[in-house]
């Protein structure tokens, strides 16, 4: 559309002369956007992008579509003719159009504050996980038929369903759609990360656009099914991800880029196909002609004639087997020849790269690479979320600390929305847990109690998307259910669950409760679309476990305590650390732990179930056998 018509100089003439065109950045201002969407679905019974809707000057939405072609073809009215016809509705029959906006506005207000209020009961979870069967592909993995979505979101409460109710079915759902992921089209095979999501159901053809978040998602997804079964598979995935995201996706300042385009020289996925003769000029015959049976790359192809790499049917046993190789030994020839030919890519046009900075993206992938230093133990995650976090703390925060939604050439802008202040209080938690530093349990303190100064809904309970302080717009909504990525409603919600059980405060569990009965009976009526909300309920209403560690920076005994409650998957947990040096600090934050203590100086841990504690033990077999929790 923007090739058709934005930049067709007769559609510019009209647009000018009659209206006040207004272009949104949907990531920028998503505010505006789930308005109007809200609006577009009304009106025509489904949404989409792109995004067209004529308003009043008060704001007030008369008309609304998605995408429509310059001139009217095959009975679909063209831009051009509605365009005409509402100016002349316009000039003509003013009246009548201000009065359907009117009636729109409205009906508008009453619905998007449309959310209900209740008592949860643990059946929710049940339903949630039953709803998720009913919609399994056992033949390729995922939910539902094509085009199919990643939502890691899902496969973290199946995983935790899983370990609650060692339920061996969950588990085999989240292994299923996390190898037929990596094998499938959607993970890019020559130089990592996933595109957006695949339009078939075999996971081989990706939308090729990649973006931020599915990419910070995927990684926790990889990481707790690392944690949960130990299959190596899983920490190679997860480290893949971050390979990409730290070579194509990091600023210099230390902030994370949010989107590469799937067009390169305007065609879809060329950046990415291969042919057979493509392949063999790189590598040789023999190794390119492994590599392309390796990686189904045909003289045939299997997208518009090229191909596009991926493993859905191949055994790589069976080919080194072909060539009487060990198949150890394919494997390193695989990788050799992967670095030649994504060095041989990087010769090509790249798509475009969204190089905006945006909060709430940036949250997500700090937690995920905060995860990754703690689960994996490597130093560079580490430090790679430790240099976002500053980034957003020095750039992405008004000298009165109210948080920003969007940097970009040295320019941060629009306040920031419920969904940043969730996500990067997510990450400041997973950094917690990382570095055990106070300084990012406090700030993550800091932060959820402006966010519900700003965004709380005090008649009704819940977060509005939007601060009582920005721009206010025709209706101020609240965003529940799950998209591609978790809402910050449900986000918020596991937070201040989390944050409860690290301060044992009676107030945050107050906020906390608040905010899941808020939304119980909208989650209710459909469950399987309020999965991260599902993963707050779990720990509501589980049995939820308060770790901590007494001891002292660099003993060897409490590091060895560390590692192992950092590197176990315990999802219903929350890990605290009182050194000699964070003592104080922690108190004030925690006061339960004032009396967990090292032991005659020893390293010391206490394991609490919903705050009442067992006898504190202070060896590395006594904890390991207290945490197997049977």
């Amino acid at each position: 559309m923007e090739r058709e018509s934005f930049e067709d100089d007769e559609v510019a003439e009209l647009l000018n002369r009659e209206y006040i065109s207004i272009k949104v950045d949907r990531e920028e201002r998503p505010d505006v956007d789930h308005l109007y969407m809200a609006v577009c679905q009304a009106l025509t019974g489904h949404g989409g992008w792109p995004l067209t809707v004529i308003l009043t000057p008060e704001q007030k939405p008369f008309f609304a579509g998605t995408y429509f072609p310059k001139v009217s073809r095959y009975g679909q009215s063209g831009l051009m003719d509605v365009l005409e016809r509402i100016a002349q509705a316009w000039t003509s029959e003013r009246e009548k159009v201000e009065t359907t906006g009117e009636q729109i506005a409205r009906a508008l207000q009453t619905q998007i504050k449309e959310t209900e209020g209740g008592e949860l009961t643990p059946e929710i979870i049940k339903e949630g996980y039953q709803q998720f069967v009913s919609s399994f592909d056992d033949q390729y993995g995922g939910f539902g038929s094509a085009p199919k979505f990643p939502r890691p979101h899902d496969l973290l409460f199946l995983l935790r369903y899983w370990r609650e109710q060692k339920e061996e079915k969950a588990l085999h759902m989240v292994e299923k759609t996390l190898d037929s992921m990596r094998h499938g089209g959607m993970f890019d095979h020559i130089g990592f990360g996933f595109a957006r999501y695949s339009v078939d159901e075999k996971w081989l053809v990706p939308h090729f656009e990649k973006m931020l978040y599915d990419n910070a998602l995927l990684a926790l997804a990889y990481l707790e099914a690392f944690q949960a079964t130990q299959k190596e598979e899983y920490a190679q995935v997860a480290r893949e991800i971050f390979s990409y995201v730290l070579r194509d996706m990091t600023s210099p300042e230390g902030g994370f880029y949010s989107a590469e385009d799937a067009d390169s020289e305007g065609v879809e996925g060329k950046f990415y196909v291969w042919t057979p003769t493509e392949v063999k000029e790189v590598l040789g015959e023999e190794k390119g002609k492994r590599f392309c049976q390796c990686f189904d790359i045909t003289p045939s192809g299997n997208f518009e004639g090229n191909s596009i790499p991926n493993q859905i049917a191949v055994s790589l046993s069976a080919v080194a087997t072909r060539y009487g190789m060990v198949e150890e030994a394919l494997r390193e020839e695989l990788e050799e020849s992967r670095k030649r030919l994504f060095a041989a890519r990087e010769k090509r046009v790249h798509p475009y790269k969204d190089d905006k900075i945006l909060t709430s993206w940036n949250g997500l992938m700090i937690a995920a690479l905060a995860r990754g230093a703690r689960v994996l133990q490597d130093e560079s995650y580490r430090q790679a979320a430790e240099k976002a976090v500053q980034f957003i703390l020095a750039s992405l925060r008004r000298e009165d600390g109210r948080l920003l939604a969007r940097y970009r050439d040295g320019e941060a802008a629009v306040l920031a929305y419920v969904d940043d202040y969730a996500n990067f209080v997510w990450g400041l938690l997973e950094m917690y847990d990382a570095t055990f530093s106070p300084s990012y349990l406090d700030h993550a303190l800091t932060l959820s109690q402006a966010m519900l100064t700003l965004f709380s809904d005090e008649e009704e309970g819940g977060l509005f998307f939007y601060g009582n302080d920005a721009e206010q717009l025709l209706a101020r909504h609240k965003e529940a259910y799950d998209g591609a990525m978790p809402s910050g409603n449900a986000v918020a919600a596991y937070n201040l669950m989390r944050i409860a059980h690290i301060t044992g405060s009676p107030e945050w569990m107050e906020q906390a409760d608040r905010q899941l009965k808020s939304f119980a009976g909208t989650i209710r009526r459909a469950p399987l679309a309020f999965s991260f909300f599902l993963i707050a309920v779990q720990m509501a209403m589980g049995t939820t476990r308060e770790i901590v560690i007494a001891g002292s920076d660099g003993d060897e005994k409490t590091e060895a305590m560390l590692h192992e409650v950092q590197t176990a998957y315990l999802p219903e947990a929350v890990l605290i650390y009182r050194s000699k040096e964070t003592a104080d600090v922690i108190a004030r934050l925690a006061p339960f732990t004032v009396e967990q203590t090292a032991v005659n100086g020893k390293a010391t841990a206490y394991i609490c179930e919903n705050f009442a504690c067992r006898q504190p033990v202070t060896s590395l077999a006594e904890l390991q056998e207290v945490m197997s929790f049977d």
